[in-house]
């Protein structure tokens, strides 16, 4: 357990020192600003466009923004999050491969499952970091503008996003075992996604399927209920499981 909290540390404080956490704190500030700001600049916006709509027959009434427009927001600008973060962090495991630092590693005793597990939890506590924190700053300037309680059920929704991320996290740690390279990684990920998403398109599996967490805007108006999620939620989470389950020993038989 010391060698798996030393290996964590030295993880985060190379995160730290490289600028990524710096980079990605700063995204998720920034985005958790925008949401609000662009639903305030909205009826602005569509006043500037208003006359020329007009002259092409098109008649725009008074635009009413609330909290709920800044949320619907949120969960719009957070897939630009997610993207960036797999971005930056697919390349965790492979630049080890690629430098030999793993090999060092792995001769002074540290497991291998340790080192992925390490890595693992690093991205996992970072992108809840960032997740939340983008939550909180977005919550907090709907609280001053309008009202949250508009946002019926919230809560229930932003774990559900949050929970999609997490399984992001978890296919990036498989194609890490499977791959070398970072693009390896990157197509083993978005192809997954991709998979998942076509498959979802047969509405009696969709409800089953991670990507059913991202359907969650009637959450926060009050058209469904929080049970609509369950199976999908206990779907996403038995993945992630075997995810890193089957990771281990990929990860225990590569070749570096």
């Amino acid at each position: 357990m010391k060698s798996f909290i030393a290996f964590f540390k030295k993880e985060i404080l190379e995160c730290i020192r490289s600028g990524k956490l710096t980079v990605l704190c700063i995204l998720f500030v920034i985005f958790g600003i925008m949401n609000p700001a662009i639903a305030k600049l909205t009826p602005w916006m569509v006043e500037l466009l208003s006359g020329s709509l007009a002259e092409n027959g098109m008649l725009i009434t008074g635009v009413t923004v609330t909290a709920l427009t800044s949320w619907t927001q949120f969960f719009k600008n957070i897939k630009i999050a997610l993207f960036v973060f797999v971005l930056i962090y697919s390349g965790i495991f492979t630049k080890e491969y690629q430098s030999g630092t793993l090999t060092l590693i792995l001769t002074k005793g540290l497991s291998r499952y340790k080192v992925m597990l390490a890595k693992f939890v690093v991205m996992l506590t970072i992108w809840t970091f960032g997740y939340w924190l983008c939550f909180v700053v977005t919550y907090g300037y709907n609280a001053y503008f309008w009202d949250n309680s508009i946002a019926i059920e919230l809560i229930p929704a932003a774990v559900c996003w949050w929970l999609f991320g997490v399984w992001i996290v978890c296919l990036i740690v498989l194609f890490s075992a499977l791959s070398k390279s970072h693009t390896g990684v990157l197509l083993g990920t978005g192809g997954s996604v991709l998979g998942v998403y076509l498959i979802g398109l047969l509405p009696e599996i969709r409800g089953y399927t991670p990507i059913a967490l991202l359907d969650n805007t009637s959450l926060l108006t009050g058209a469904e209920s929080v049970d609509i999620f369950t199976k999908a939620v206990c779907t996403t989470m038995i993945m992630c499981f075997v995810l890193i389950v089957v990771s281990i020993p990929v990860m225990n038989r590569k070749q570096l």
